[in-house]
């Protein structure tokens, strides 16, 4: 008899999970532990795993479908086998509902971590092809092979000699009119080059500006159907700003120390395949500062505030369609040296997309770090039901004054987002006093 593979819950807020592609086709011999499909949540986009072996006899899911949790995807069985039938045709996979306060996707590196949430249920198990939406075409002068032109332009054009079919029509709908005849009788440039897609924009710009190519568009006139990642980061960001009243306290750190410690630490070290980034450092110091003030570790409950006992870290990982954000459990009790192996590790499990769900759930802190991308400073959106959330700067080489002379230094901006319902400004003051003691005191880190 064919086993059925029905859509899993991949993530504790998924009721619907979207088919990206099949990696396999009906016809394939499959074992267990093999990847049958690419399956996009809410969060992230998976591996769907099979565990079962046998002939993939059946896909009842197309790529671009919305499957309800439990819904059938596929089925394995013998070579030969009949596939079972599931009867008349799926219904609609159910809308996804508006998340929990303990929900938690990101923002694409302005800062929206991805923390826990309470499990909406789906209440039709059955999968809907959910066709995205067609690319809206630019206006062009041709419809259905005709030229759209006035008869006056078309006269015009004529007697001035005017290629019309290398015109852009700026009247309705794309329509060549007389301007645009007279415009490029008085200057060819403006003309298309021949055989230029319909719409494309002529070279006198990329004349004027100097610049080759520089008249041509950045990209197509498109819409794209929005990803299920990409809308449920964008209901979870509204909601973040529109409910949580924020304060944001920012402090300069001296790096000097840390960034020397870390040299010997790396070149010491090499031997042994360690290599520390300075946001290991930040981790672990995040980490150390939340065991100084522990009000910071805290989560926005409505009748009350929760108030977490291990540091269950956070960080960013940018993906192409948003953001996700991999949690060091109990960071407070690891090294600097445990979080970086599990920090890297989670990152790559992050960027290939095999993430479990227990790998990004359940953050307590996050943090933001946009500084190996050259941004000195920047601000990042909470992710309820975290109270608060850490941008991280890049290093900047810059005058400081040392001792009352002014010298060469580095420095880093941090600045913390936090819910001003859970604690004030005084507290987000001394947390970030905390962090910038450990980071200058690097050494601290280390015991």
């Amino acid at each position: 008899m064919a086993d059925i593979i029905d859509m899993p819950k991949l993530s504790d807020t998924m009721t619907v999970g979207t088919l990206v592609k099949w990696l396999k086709k009906e016809g394939d011999a499959v074992k267990a532990g093999d990847m049958l499909a690419e399956v996009e949540t809410d969060k992230a986009t998976m591996e769907l795993e099979t565990f079962f072996t046998g002939t993939l006899i059946k896909i009842y899911a197309q790529p671009g479908s919305q499957v309800a949790i439990g819904a059938p995807l596929c089925a394995i069985g013998k070579p030969g086998e009949a596939a079972p039938d599931l009867g008349s045709a799926p219904a609609p996979a159910p809308a996804q509902k508006t998340e929990a306060p303990g929900s938690n996707v990101g923002s694409p590196l302005a800062g929206g971590p991805s923390p826990t949430a309470a499990p909406a249920q789906a209440t039709a198990p059955a999968p809907v092809v959910a066709a995205p939406s067609s690319p809206l075409p630019a206006p062009s002068s041709m419809a259905e092979g005709r030229l759209k032109i006035s008869p006056l332009a078309k006269k015009i054009a004529a007697d001035q000699k005017v290629d019309a079919s290398r015109l852009t029509g700026t009247g309705p709908h794309g329509r060549i009119v007389k301007a645009d005849v007279l415009a490029a009788a008085a200057n060819p440039a403006l003309l298309k080059s021949a055989g230029g897609p319909a719409g494309s924009t002529s070279g006198f710009r990329s004349q004027v500006s100097g610049f080759p190519g520089s008249g041509s568009p950045i990209q197509p006139d498109r819409t794209v159907p929005v990803s299920t990642m990409r809308g449920v980061i964008a209901k979870r960001m509204v909601e973040s700003t529109t409910t949580i009243p924020y304060i944001y306290v920012d402090i300069e750190i001296d790096m000097e120390s840390l960034l020397a410690i870390r040299t010997q630490l790396n070149t010491g070290l090499e031997a042994q395949g360690v290599k520390l980034s300075v946001n290991d450092f930040v981790l672990k110091a995040c980490a150390e500062a939340l065991r100084r003030v522990p009000a910071v570790n805290s989560s926005w409950q409505g009748s009350g505030v929760q108030y977490f006992g291990a540091v269950h870290m956070a960080f960013a990982v940018a993906l192409e369609d948003g953001l996700i954000t991999p949690v060091v459990r109990d960071a407070h009790a690891k090294s600097v040296f445990q979080i970086s192996t599990e920090a890297k590790a989670l990152g790559k499990k992050a960027k290939e997309k095999k993430l479990a769900p227990n790998d990004y759930t359940g953050g307590t802190f996050c943090v933001s770090n946009l500084g190996m991308m050259g941004i000195p400073k920047f601000t990042a959106i909470i992710n309820p039901p975290n109270s608060a959330i850490l941008a991280v700067g890049t290093t900047v080489t810059k005058p400081v004054v040392k001792h009352g002379q002014i010298v060469v230094g580095q420095t880093m901006t941090v600045t913390l987002s936090a819910d001003h319902r859970v604690f004030d400004g005084a507290v987000a003051a001394q947390y970030l006093g905390a962090f910038k003691d450990l980071m200058e005191k690097p050494a601290l880190l280390l015991v």
